[in-house]
């Protein structure tokens, strides 16, 4: 019994020592806004770095949209694509409920980041240029919850012509993707 008492007193002093150390960092409290703006007009933009040529712009584009498009095509694979093939969302199966819960998570999570990539392929022309005809497939996905509670088994197929899809642009553009799993706090953070 003594070891737990021991370390919940090392847990204490390390979680009070963290707090006071913070607080002391922090800012003085109130401070008046002609302080606050002035210290913001002394260092422009040193919070917000950016790329300082069209070429970096360029590439953080790219490496942004192969993030992106790599979580969501993970995400997709992951819990609607296996999935659907597993026969996991026909009426009846055992765990259909969960993994309807899952895949609509994941639907989610993917449509967002690939609106995200969908963004990011906007700073890079050869990319813009690869993704413009998938514009209307992405935001066909809109519906795949709905689609699989009603009992749509084909609803997963589209979801994964898309990704496929952009994989290819993503190919032929330079920015190849790969599959990347979200972890499960990433799926239900939705980012």
């Amino acid at each position: 019994m003594p070891v737990p008492i021991r370390r919940l007193i090392v847990a204490l002093t390390l979680c009070c020592a963290l707090v006071a150390g913070a607080t002391a960092c922090g800012s003085g409290g109130q401070s008046s806004t002609k302080n606050t703006s002035a210290a913001a007009q002394a260092v422009p933009a040193a919070d917000t770095p950016s790329p300082s040529t069209s070429a970096e712009h360029q590439k953080f584009a790219k490496t942004r949209f192969v993030a992106n498009a790599g979580l969501a095509a993970g995400a997709t694979y992951q819990w609607i694509v296996k999935p659907w093939k597993a026969g996991k969302f026909k009426k009846g199966t055992k765990g259909r409920r969960l993994a309807l819960i899952k895949a609509s998570a994941a639907g989610l999570f993917a449509y967002n980041r690939l609106k995200a990539a969908q963004r990011n392929a906007q700073g890079d022309p050869t990319l813009s240029k690869a993704l413009a005809p998938l514009g209307a497939g992405i935001e066909s996905l809109k519906g795949l919850a709905s689609k699989l509670r009603k009992g749509d088994d084909s609803a997963a197929g589209p979801f994964d012509d898309i990704i496929g899809q952009i994989k290819n642009a993503g190919s032929s553009a330079g920015a190849p993707v790969k599959e990347q799993v979200p972890t499960a706090a990433e799926l239900t953070k939705g980012q």
